[in-house]
């Protein structure tokens, strides 16, 4: 089972320059730690997409998400994807082993990364395979 983990950045970007309920959120496979990359995205303002090494995508499909729900109750912002099914076509994708999901709308700072799941080893998707994303029912993000 994957294991979720957020991006501490995402809780500042998430105020200044996202609009959850509307921004177009993608997820960025990738096979290199967050700890190993050369400026590792989990560090303090390092929470973007340029510092993730990502494979290549040729062989895959849709990897954008469609918002399930954006809400606020009582202070509380909760922010929830339908699942979504990766598909590699004409060809294998990754290894990868990490998926981040990132908010593609913004450009200050770019393409601010939410967080991420570890799948905890690698794996490829030949042609033909696919891999199902389930988002909890809880949301992906909350925050109040």
């Amino acid at each position: 089972m994957a294991t979720y983990n957020k991006i501490a950045d995402w809780a500042v970007n998430s105020e200044k320059t996202a609009n959850i309920g509307t921004d177009t959120f993608v997820l960025a496979l990738s096979n290199t730690a967050p700890g190993s990359e050369s400026t590792p995205p989990t560090g303090d303002g390092n929470g973007v997409l340029a510092n993730v090494t990502q494979v290549s995508y040729t062989n895959c499909s849709s990897r954008t998400l469609t918002t399930a729900s954006s809400s606020q109750t009582s202070g509380t912002l909760k922010l929830d994807f339908n699942d979504i099914t990766l598909t590699a076509s004409g060809g294998s994708v990754g290894p990868f082993r990490y998926i981040y999901i990132y908010d593609d709308t913004p450009t200050s700072p770019a393409d601010p990364l939410v967080g991420y799941y570890d799948y905890g080893s690698s794996t490829t998707l030949s042609a033909g395979e696919t891999l199902a994303i389930t988002f909890g029912v809880n949301g992906i993000y909350t925050k109040a």
